[in-house]
């Protein structure tokens, strides 16, 4: 992936439908990998210092960048610190809770779609291992493997949202 001199060279990667009928992992996994996919879809095409620019003025914070880079440690939090009790390696703290944030402005975003399709991997890797009843081995009350992987599909998907927004704000661009 190159973000150097222009927009991002990454081919999209292939959003897919979920299918009609399945298994509840199968549907629950595929709807999640299709929101995921879709951050990589708002985000094809985007000039690299467009990325870190916060058009919404009660919003300093939220960049196309800052939304990817709090959506890959969602993931990291979830699947490896909440359902595997893995330490918390987020650079947010008591101390700048919004430090994610701060860094999805600061980096290319190239890199940071690089980190977030890295941890869906390990996440699709942990949702391999466990049983959709599987309870959390941290948080309390303890959540479900079945509740982490909805509750996942509902923050990509919001936050897809918030893309959708950021996109046609920067440079015009639309799209599913």
């Amino acid at each position: 992936m190159s973000d150097k001199d222009g927009p991002l060279a990454t081919p999209v990667l292939q959003r897919v439908d979920p299918p009609r009928a399945a298994d509840e992992r199968t549907m629950l996994t595929s709807w999640l990998d299709r929101h995921r996919a879709t951050v990589r879809a708002k985000c094809a095409g985007l000039s690299p210092d467009l990325s870190s620019k916060a058009p919404i003025p009660t919003s300093p914070l939220m960049t196309v960048g800052g939304v990817v880079c709090h959506l890959r440690w969602v993931e990291a939090f979830w699947f490896e610190t909440v359902m595997l009790n893995q330490p918390d390696l987020a650079p947010y703290s008591g101390e700048d809770p919004d430090a994610e944030w701060r860094r999805g402005s600061e980096l290319p975003l190239g890199r940071l779609l690089d980190e977030y399709e890295d941890q869906c991997a390990r996440s699709r890797e942990i949702t391999a291992k466990l049983e959709l009843g599987s309870g959390a081995r941290r948080a309390r009350p303890h959540p479900t493997l079945r509740w982490v992987l909805l509750h996942m599909i509902e923050e990509t998907a919001r936050h897809n949202g918030h893309l959708d927004i950021l996109r046609e704000l920067a440079d015009g661009v639309t799209g599913e």
